[in-house]
């Protein structure tokens, strides 16, 4: 059974209504309840955080859109480098076998440990920010766009290859197009989590940045901005993961056919 757009936002309504309320039901039992005296720093009511982010939206959005452009851009280059490694890897079984044990690898290191080494190598926090935004990106990116490219038929290959059709023509035509959606559902996971590693980049001594506003808070024990700046981070991620959407909509407008066709047959 299809939901209708309007559905979906009924649910994403009731969601957040829903969080909202378990978040202010859990502040008022931690402060007048248990009368936990820590209860203030260790979860705020959230009207309270709403007040903070209104107070401090200037400075959060800076910080905020400093991180999120390091990571965009970190977030661009890690998928081309994907996108490539996969168009590579499905051209020839030899390259794939080659590299794609090397690839796993390369994501066992955690960016907690890997982050401190780019930036001693780098020597700057914003080239550190984009190598590591990248470093998450071109994984699963490349992993999906693979996926994608080897679920098109051979048949179809075949065809376009008896009207004589070249490689690159068959990729433009029919792969690149066939493996689309993979590649989107690779970005949206990848989206919010190169935000995330531009955050924490931040936190190894950067003079801006979210990071750098929830960290200081933290040791400075302002935990009202600190909850604020999580909030904007939380958001940051969100933002990022529906900008794909976005684009997926755009990039792929046969889809929206698709669903409104079958829409209407089930109806």
């Amino acid at each position: 059974m299809d939901i209708s757009k309007k559905d979906r936002r009924i649910v994403a309504v009731v969601w957040l209504i829903g969080v909202i309320i378990i978040w202010e039901l859990l502040a008022f039992l931690l402060q007048n309840v248990i009368h936990d005296p820590m209860a203030a720093k260790k979860l705020p009511y959230f009207h309270t955080v709403v007040t903070v982010l209104m107070q401090n939206w200037q400075d959060l959005i800076g910080d905020a859109l400093t991180t999120f452009s390091r990571a965009a851009i970190g977030f661009l280059l890690g998928a081309a480098i994907g996108f490539l490694l996969a168009i590579i890897m499905s051209f020839s079984k030899t390259v794939e076998k080659i590299a794609f044990p090397y690839l796993i690898i390369s994501q066992m290191i955690p960016v907690l440990g890997l982050a401190p080494i780019i930036f001693n190598i780098v020597q700057d926090m914003d080239t550190a920010r984009i190598m590591i935004a990248a470093y998450i990106t071109f994984f699963p990116v490349s992993v999906n766009m693979l996926s994608g490219l080897k679920e098109v038929s051979q048949d179809k290959q075949d065809l376009l290859y008896s009207i004589a059709s070249s490689r690159v023509n068959i990729y433009r035509k029919l792969m690149a197009p066939s493996a689309l959606p993979h590649l989107f559902n690779g970005l949206k996971i990848t989206a919010p989590l190169a935000v995330t590693a531009s955050i924490l980049v931040d936190m190894l001594g950067s003079s801006s940045g979210i990071g750098v506003r929830i960290l200081y808070s933290l040791y400075s024990s302002q935990m009202d901005i600190f909850w604020a700046a999580v909030t904007t981070s939380a958001l940051m991620g969100i933002i990022s993961y529906y900008i794909i959407i976005l684009i997926e909509h755009f990039a792929m407008p046969w889809r929206k056919i698709t669903i409104m066709e079958t829409a209407g047959g089930n109806g």
